[in-house]
């Protein structure tokens, strides 16, 4: 495998240095159009519609269409958009893990530990394992910026790339809201073919029969001789990366999280008792100022009742 992304897992003051390796791959064989009279492998042209012309991929660019107005976009366009090119891997939440819906899921990813001492590797793993947590964060790759969870995968932590919440449609089919009304007799017999169903899952004893045979059959020309010379593919070249700096005393950096967390909510917690005794100390305040007012008020008019009584 080639890693495909290098950074680091950072939560609190804690760095984690990590490599980025796809989780899954396409077992589908590889296939091509050709001309079945000679063979010819078939290449495909770009032309336009306006002029006719075969137009070469570095005159191409990308277009919206609305119906009614055409916007094309360059390469400059699309380069002077806002672009993170941010090396960490953000941890936003850490949710309990079945509030994830597997339909937001998309494509899975390996995470290897790079620090010399995977400390701090393993105490996520555990912790995660212990807590029953999964990790929300935010990682960019390709200068896109994508929502993923981060979760334990047997003994590695591994991220899946998650669709964005506006992505998933609201249906209402009329079916699912049917009044049919469903016996117990029906209930019971449904549960015991269930039941006579029921298994652990196992997916290696499941096969794609239909890539199977294909390759059988590709085989079996091959043996009879039935081939044509193929172009040789172009071997994949692999990229030196450096690996991520090493976690520096990870306690200290666990505790001064913890501290800091700590420390924020007490100083909200105190600002805003501060708050309401201001204006408790306003309120009574004012209120004896007025109690006073009518107190010097009554004196007065007493005393006024007492010389008019004296006259």
């Amino acid at each position: 495998m080639r890693a495909i992304w290098t950074g680091s897992i950072v939560f609190g003051l804690v760095n984690v240095p990590v490599k980025l390796y796809s989780a899954t791959e396409n077992h589908d064989v590889s296939m091509h159009q050709v001309h079945e009279k000679d063979g010819g492998r078939i290449r495909n042209q770009h032309r336009c519609q306006e002029c006719g012309k075969v137009v070469e991929f570095d005159d191409m660019v990308k277009a919206y269409d609305d119906g009614e107005n055409r916007v094309i976009l360059t390469k400059d366009d699309f380069e002077a958009l806002p672009a993170d090119e941010n090396d960490d891997l953000d941890v936003l939440q850490f949710v309990p893990n079945d509030q994830i819906d597997p339909i937001m899921l998309e494509k899975s990813y390996f995470l290897e530990p790079t620090s010399k001492t995977p400390k701090a590797y393993l105490l996520l793993r555990q912790t995660l394992e212990d807590t029953d947590r999964t990790a929300i964060v935010k990682i960019t790759l390709r200068t896109r910026t994508r929502l993923a969870v981060l979760r334990v995968c047997g003994k590695v932590l591994m991220i899946q790339t998650l669709r964005w919440a506006d992505e998933i449609r609201d249906v209402d089919f009329k079916g699912v809201n049917s009044q049919a009304k469903i016996s117990k007799k029906e209930m019971e017999m449904s549960a015991k073919l269930v039941e006579s169903y029921s298994e652990d899952f196992t997916p290696e004893e499941f096969n794609d029969d239909y890539q199977d045979e294909l390759r059988k059959l590709i085989d079996a020309k091959i043996d009879k001789g039935e081939t044509l010379d193929l172009e040789k593919a172009f071997p994949d070249e692999d990229e030196d990366e450096e690996p991520g700096g090493d976690v520096i005393d990870l306690m200290e950096a666990l505790r001064k999280s913890v501290d800091t967390s700590r420390s924020s909510k007490k100083g909200s917690s105190r600002s805003g008792s501060k708050k309401s005794s201001s204006k408790s100390g306003a309120k009574s305040t004012s209120g004896k100022s007025s109690s006073s007012k009518s107190s010097s008020g009554k004196s007065s008019s007493s005393k006024s009742g007492a010389k008019k009584k004296t006259g």
